[in-house]
């Protein structure tokens, strides 16, 4: 496993619970701790159903958060073009 997801599995551990402000929350810190997070990483390693919806919500709540695409690689191999979300004004540890 790599240290990347060994992160994002610790902040679905410190932040369980699958409401929406929970997502948020895991969306939140994982951009704020790595840098940056997929839809991809969102969905499946921060159990978000739909991470889009969650970064919409952040924007809503005042988060400047920027979004680029890139082409990336899933479990099965096949490349999906994905969103790439980076918290603005934040330096990750």
């Amino acid at each position: 496993m790599s240290a990347r997801i060994e992160k994002l599995a610790a902040i679905l551990l410190a932040l369980p619970g699958n409401d929406c402000a929970m997502q948020r929350q895991r969306m939140q810190a994982a951009m704020e701790q790595l840098g940056s997070v997929t839809t991809y990483e969102g969905s499946r390693h921060l159990d978000c159903y739909d991470p889009r919806a969650r970064i919409h919500e952040l924007r809503q709540a005042g988060k400047r958060i920027k979004t680029v695409m890139r082409d990336e690689r899933t479990e099965s191999g096949i490349y999906h073009r994905v969103g790439v979300y980076l918290l603005e004004g934040v330096t990750h540890a």
